[in-house]
């Protein structure tokens, strides 16, 4: 059997839900709405954090760049998949899968620190109020955001060239509706075991030491917000510490079971659905979140939208 690579200047075939014609029509229209829905949010969250000096702070900092990377992550791969269920074909040129395997993997990776950071960020707010300003300063903020990006960019380079590489001996055809690690490497006709040793070792430092992190870290807020005497600031430490801890729950555990199980162990339909929820629905659902649960954001967009019609006005 041939298992050169042959097949890399050709296009690829991503199945999607072809297998389910009847639900085509409403994952479109589902997957359609949610991309407005996530475009409208993120970029709302991103302006009005930059657009209002009260929200000039590192909480708002970090979740700007959340929404900015939940923009990147859903445009890389929201777009093809709708003309691809819209369209008269299903082909996606090889470049084209590759960006949208490295842009997944480098955006998803980053996340994955950039939610642990801001679980630092909350237990430097609640536990260390008087020094909050001091330990959370621009310098160390930015190079938090800094280490996240170049984290997921090292683990993005790393596994796209372990499977790029991987003998397809000529098969075309991705079961799933993007380019995503587990079908890619199902299309391989060889089993790499550096590359299920490797996934597991970057699922290690990207999944469980960032949620184990967080877990500690909101072990140690618990205990500092039961003997939080007033009222007004538990409600509003319950309500910014709930949201973010909504948001960890929705992307990490999706995610965790997803990657950290036997590839051979979860059903391809099962796998489809899970990467729909992670990759399209959780980024539209992260600034619903945030602004239903924070008053901070609500009165920013009141503030903004009044000033904006008094300028009008004038």
């Amino acid at each position: 059997m041939d298992t050169n690579n042959g097949s890399s200047t050709t296009d690829f075939i991503l199945l999607g839900f072809s297998d389910r014609p009847q639900l085509e029509p409403i994952i479109s229209g589902v997957v359609f709405i949610f991309y407005i829905v996530t475009l409208v949010g993120n970029t709302t969250i991103i302006l009005v954090s930059y657009l209002d000096t009260q929200l000039h702070t590192p909480m708002y900092f970090f979740l700007s760049n959340l929404s900015f990377l939940d923009l990147c992550y859903t445009t890389s791969i929201i777009p093809q998949m709708l003309v691809n269920l819209w369209g008269p074909t299903r082909s996606i040129t090889y470049g084209g899968c590759v960006l949208q395997f490295f842009f997944a993997l480098d955006l998803g990776s980053t996340e994955c620190l950039l939610l642990a950071v801001m679980a630092y960020d909350r237990y430097a707010a609640v536990c260390q109020p008087l020094h909050y300003t001091v330990i959370m300063n621009p310098q160390l903020c930015q190079k938090m955001v800094l280490t996240a990006w170049l984290g997921g960019l090292g683990s993005a380079l790393i596994v796209c060239s372990l499977t790029l590489n991987l003998p397809r001996c000529g098969h075309r055809e991705v079961d799933n509706f993007l380019c995503e690690m587990p079908a890619l490497i199902k299309m391989a006709c060889v089993y790499s075991k550096v590359i299920e040793i490797t996934v597991f070792a970057l699922g290690v430092v990207f999944l469980l030491a960032p949620i184990s992190l967080i877990l500690i870290s909101y072990g140690v807020i618990t205990q500092a917000v039961m003997r939080i005497k007033s009222e007004a600031r538990w409600h509003k430490i319950l309500n910014t510490c709930g949201s973010h801890l909504t948001v960890v729950t929705l992307f990490y555990g999706t995610i965790i079971y997803m990657y950290m199980r036997p590839q051979n162990s979860t059903s391809q339909d099962e796998g489809k659905f899970l990467t729909l929820f992670y990759a399209i629905i959780t980024p539209s659902l992260n600034p619903l979140i945030y602004t239903l649960r924070n008053k901070d954001v609500k009165s920013a967009v009141k503030r903004i939208l009044h000033v904006d019609k008094w300028s009008a006005k004038s």
